[in-house]
């Protein structure tokens, strides 16, 4: 684990985005008592008066640290921008069948992005915020790195944002621990120190996720197959399914069937049709290979050499996997991984790391089975699961 990276020197106006949680809150103690001069900023993203938005009692919650801080609290709201460039995404993804993280085109579309440049246009020279993890700041290239909390680390999140965003932002509590960060709120006074962590996409809160997907986009009922073709149910629509999910299926005691969980192991946007299979470690559900578009480097220096020997997280939380990744095509990438991953998924972010340092990461689009000789997520006109246990011989 690295040594936690000091904060950088007082210097000038730092504006810190503060959520109403416990971290951000943390965080402009922590640079208020380096000896910046701290103000903060709270901003709006998603405006729906359903019940589930807690934006006013966050504020208050903000509110009420900053006037203990005493420090000065903006309000800003991007509603217009999030949804022009993070949620329209995130349905045209769901549409096309693929599994999108909108957290991380909202670190890089919003909050280091025209968050950043309003901050900016308040006179800061620096922007920080609650998130675990550390930057580095180096020259030409600043350096993302995972933060010491490794539980908490949240360097997957904003592998995307721009270099000449890392070197404006600060991290206060990439070398904290979380049990630490709520000791310093209640020594502080801080109300917010024992708030729970908010979870879940930002936009959805603890709503239902089915039911809020149901009111934005067409979900098409249509059959759960098994790898050979049988139909053992029906789904509700294919954006309201991921891979390797196993809850919410309804296929359970099928006659024929062993008593095993089932697990989704593939979409059939061609025939809508969801194919379901009964290990967890299926051949469908598992790749050793697969291609990343939209990839996005920190420093562009670290692709100059190939192949780029490295380690990916397909998903936030997952441990390491070391791979292999080289150019494939004008725009694309080929991760080869040492060992075969379990439902990597189109639409999620694949994020490289060497060590502890991020060096960047893009959009999964197919994943590949060599065992199978064939790719596991096709492109509309499907693959006949049939012809795959040929392939494999099983």
């Amino acid at each position: 684990m690295l040594k936690p990276l000091p904060i950088a020197p007082a210097k000038d106006t730092v504006i810190v985005g503060m959520s109403g949680g416990v971290d951000s809150a943390v965080a402009a103690l922590l640079l208020r008592d380096a000896g910046f001069a701290v103000q903060a900023l709270f901003m709006s993203n998603w405006e729906d008066d359903d019940g589930y938005c807690t934006t006013a009692e966050d504020f208050q919650d903000a509110r009420r640290v900053c006037d203990i801080l005493g420090i000065p609290l903006h309000r800003v709201s991007f509603a217009e921008q999030y949804r022009a460039r993070v949620f329209s995404h995130f349905l045209r993804e769901y549409a096309a069948g693929r599994t999108p993280n909108p957290d991380v085109l909202c670190n890089r579309e919003i909050k280091f992005g025209v968050c950043l440049d309003y901050m900016q246009r308040l006179g800061a020279s620096w922007m920080a915020t609650g998130h675990y993890a550390q930057v580095r700041h180096t020259s030409p290239y600043p350096e993302l790195l995972k933060a010491a909390d490794t539980a908490k680390d949240q360097s997957y999140f904003l592998h995307s944002v721009a270099a000449s965003a890392l070197s404006k932002t600060l991290f206060p509590l990439g070398g904290l621990v979380k049990a630490q960060v709520r000791r310093m709120a209640h020594a502080a006074g801080l109300p917010v120190f024992d708030k729970p962590d908010s979870t879940g996409i930002c936009f959805i809160g603890e709503r239902p996720f089915q039911e809020f997907l149901s009111r934005h986009l067409r979900t098409d009922p249509g059959p759960v197959e098994t790898a050979e073709g049988r139909v053992v149910g029906e789904h509700k629509g294919l954006a309201l399914y991921t891979l390797g999910q196993r809850s919410g299926l309804k296929v359970g005691g099928r006659a024929g069937a062993a008593a095993a969980p089932w697990y989704v192991a593939d979409k059939v946007i061609s025939r809508n049709a969801l194919v379901v299979v009964q290990d967890q470690n299926h051949p469908l559900l598992m790749s050793d290979s697969f291609t990343v578009e939209q990839m996005q480097w920190i420093n562009p220096g670290d692709a100059s050499s190939q192949p780029v020997e490295c380690a990916v997280k397909t998903r936030y939380r997952q441990s390491d996997l070391a791979c292999s990744l080289r150019m494939s095509g004008a725009a694309g990438w080929h991760a080869t991984l040492n060992c075969p991953a379990r439902a990597v998924t189109p639409g999620q972010y694949a994020v490289f790391y060497r060590g502890e340092r991020c060096l960047g990461g893009g959009i999964i689009a197919h994943r590949f089975n060599s065992a199978l000789a064939t790719e596991l997520a096709p492109a509309p006109g499907g693959i006949t699961y049939n012809s795959l246990f040929s392939v494999e011989g099983s």
